[in-house]
């Protein structure tokens, strides 16, 4: 497009006549204002389309359309998918971690605005799913991008990848601290004290954007109401280890839900319309599952739970206190089924807000039930405050980030302590069960996760496919010793692959193993190779991690070992190779 070469061409004279140092922190300011602007889109995309739809005529007074909206922002979205991204789009935190860690960086440009749209639609149409997920991946596509478009190493790329997806965190909830700890918990395996600086620039002018331009209707803020005790801390306590259990919970029951889709990756529409039907049919039983949920939130928040019953059919039944704690109870449970069908049915979204509606959810329920049991007087704003940090904390994965959104989204640092123990409570519980986060489950399953130790993440990185040495003369097993010497003759290697018409690996001949027949001319004619061959130590799988293939280097001894696809030869892998391309890398991602 013309108007951005025009904008290019004097970033591109900035770069030239500026250090290294200088044009990253200028970039870092313009990839937050970028990113801080497309969520503030997105935010209010949503907002006028929910407002339309659900509050301005008043349509939700009517059951089915509970059912019939949520199933057109799926099949909405389905279509712009297959039709303008032919079907791919990659959704969620891990399809960005797969980028930082397997395809150097490098994110899609259609990232920047696909996921704003998609999402929009399907969360503005009644979708149960949240928004920050797809504004990580859109700030992070933005600061890719910008890197790329410049011509950045890859350090510099990854930390212009990771502020874009602060600077969106940021914007999403005016939250900047959240936003940089968002970056360093979940993206960046490694990070300088430098490297905090355009961290920072980014999410405070990300967060400028959306305190400038939207309000508080479509900010998420609820202030804090209530003072910490120190007598509360035990049901803290009790809360982080309850919040873990259900995280554990949540994970585990939308790794299920996502297998029940699975059987339907062919049939999109199918999975559509099956996919919005369930939905509807959740959003008509309870309706705070339509959209993100905040407003529900506030109400929690403020105590006033009882004005969720008003759209429900549970309504009908009055507003006893036990139905209406039952009613909160079971919206903590089925949030995750209404969230899991929204996503793997074919919309867009995450599961960030699901968690904070979750967390809010055992929060007011957990301390309305000690209230009723006459056991203690808890203030249920404080509760369900750091409720949502609790499960933020056990399906996220990320404390820290749990607990500065929190804090800040509430203005609640007098819970700073409270906050802590439930967020850290939460985690440890969660890590017992659950490894990984449920965002990177699969990743790890593949091997594909990016870690905090860098020995291990380097060997992730690494690929076979990109270290298959080819120059080994291959033979016969039917090839005499006269024709194996001159194969030797021509070869500046001192081991070679018996190979037979098929392509498949029958052995290995050692130079040091036939040293001393080699010289024996009266048996050129008379000894095979396959009489000299030997079966490798061990052989590699195309397709094998490299943590598998260095486990296989050390049990066997060797220093190179054949690789094949099947049962077909490909070629070689040697320790020196991977050892140099691990340096490599060790220098590439250090100091990031």
């Amino acid at each position: 497009m013309p108007y951005i070469k025009k904008f290019k061409i004097p970033l591109l004279w900035v770069r030239r006549h500026t250090s290294d140092r200088e044009f990253m922190l200028l970039s870092s300011v313009l990839v937050g204002l970028t990113a801080g602007l497309a969520a503030v889109v997105l935010k209010t995309l949503v907002h006028y389309i929910h407002l339309l739809l659900a509050y301005g005529n008043r349509l939700l007074d009517q059951p089915y359309w509970l059912v019939v909206f949520p199933l057109i922002g799926i099949l909405l979205t389905v279509f712009l998918v297959r039709v303008m991204f032919n079907g791919k789009i990659g959704r969620g935190t891990a399809n960005i971690l797969f980028n930082i860690s397997q395809k150097s960086s490098m994110v899609e440009r259609h990232k920047m605005y696909s996921h704003v749209l998609t999402s929009g639609i399907t969360a503005g149409f009644g979708g149960s799913a949240g928004l920050e997920s797809p504004i990580v991946v859109t700030g992070s596509a933005i600061g890719s991008n910008f890197g790329r478009d410049y011509h950045l190493n890859y350090r510099d790329r990854t930390l212009l990848l990771a502020s874009g997806a602060a600077a969106g965190i940021a914007a999403v909830f005016n939250a900047p601290i959240a936003g940089v700890l968002f970056a360093i918990e979940v993206l960046l395996i490694d990070i300088s004290i430098s490297a905090f600086i355009p961290l920072i620039i980014s999410a405070v002018v990300g967060a400028l954007c959306s305190k400038l331009i939207l309000n508080e209707e479509i900010l998420f803020y609820q202030e804090q109401q209530e003072i910490f005790e120190a007598g509360h801390i035990p049901f803290y306590v009790l809360l982080g280890l309850l919040a873990g259990m259900i995280s554990v919970y949540y994970s585990r029951m939308a790794m299920r839900v996502e297998e029940l889709f699975e059987g339907y990756q062919d049939k999109v529409y199918r999975r559509a319309i099956i996919g919005g039907i369930l939905l509807g049919l959740l959003i008509m039983l309870f309706p705070p599952l339509f959209g993100e949920g905040y407003g529900s939130i506030r109400l929690l928040e403020s105590n006033q739970a009882e004005l969720l019953l008003k759209d429900s059919w549970l309504g009908f039944f009055g507003t006893n206190e036990w139905l209406i704690l039952g009613f909160v109870g079971a919206l903590a449970l089925v949030k995750v089924f209404a969230t899991t069908i929204t996503i793997a049915s074919g919309g867009n979204g995450g599961n960030f807000a699901p968690s904070m509606f979750v967390g809010a959810s055992t929060g007011f329920f957990f301390a309305r039930l000690i209230n009723m049991l006459h056991i203690s007087n808890l203030p249920i704003n404080s509760f369900s405050m750091v409720g949502m940090a609790g499960i933020l904390s056990g399906v996220m994965h990320a404390p820290l980030t749990a607990v500065f959104l929190i804090a800040e989204i509430t203005g609640g640092y007098t819970l700073m302590i409270p906050l802590m123990i439930v967020a850290a409570s939460s985690f440890a519980l969660v890590k017992y069960f659950e490894p990984y986060s449920l965002d990177t489950k699969k990743l790890a399953q593949k091997g594909q996760l990016l870690t905090h130790n860098k020995d291990r993440t380097i060997l992730r990185i690494l690929q076979i496919r990109h270290l298959i040495e080819r120059d080994f003369q291959e033979v016969a097993p039917e090839a005499t010793l006269g024709e194996l010497v001159q194969v030797i003759a021509h070869s500046r290697r001192n081991l070679f692959p018996v190979v037979n018409a098929n392509q498949q690996l029958e052995g290995v001949i050692l130079l040091e193993n036939v040293r001393e027949i080699m010289f024996k001319a009266d048996k050129y004619d008379s000894v095979k190779v396959k009489e000299l061959m030997q079966r490798p130590p061990a052989v590699v799988q195309h397709d094998d991690s490299m943590a598998d293939v260095m486990k296989k280097f050390d049990e066997s001894g060797a220093w190179n070992l054949p690789v094949l696809e099947g049962d077909e030869y490909l070629g070689f892998v040697s320790k020196s190779s991977i050892f140099t391309k691990y340096r490599k890398l060790l220098i590439k991602t250090t100091n990031v």
